[in-house]
């Protein structure tokens, strides 16, 4: 599997899951070459979501849907670290 087929795979799942209103999907895999992470495969990635399935959920519980939503990914190695901004519509300026 390609970076890119990987990183649509991501969209994909997070897009079924939490149907963002805007979502930004960076691969940061590059900076992290040679990392003993990396060594598996897995890719390491940058989230930035606006999702309403966000709103009165604190930052944990926000987290939490978005490792739901990619779990196999991570089961498999396929993805190994998720850096994650998830914000609610409410609280964009």
């Amino acid at each position: 599997m390609t970076t890119n087929d990987r990183t649509e795979r991501l969209r994909a799942l997070i897009e079924a899951e939490l149907a963002p209103t805007s979502l930004e999907i960076i691969d940061d895999s590059h900076l992290h070459a040679g990392h003993a992470g990396a060594a598996s495969g897995g890719s390491h990635y940058t989230v930035k979501i606006v999702s309403s399935r966000f709103e009165g959920l604190k930052l944990v519980m926000r987290h939490r849907l978005v490792y739901d939503a990619v779990h196999d990914m991570i089961n498999k190695s396929e993805v190994h670290a998720l850096a994650i901004n998830a914000v609610a519509p409410s609280e964009l300026p």
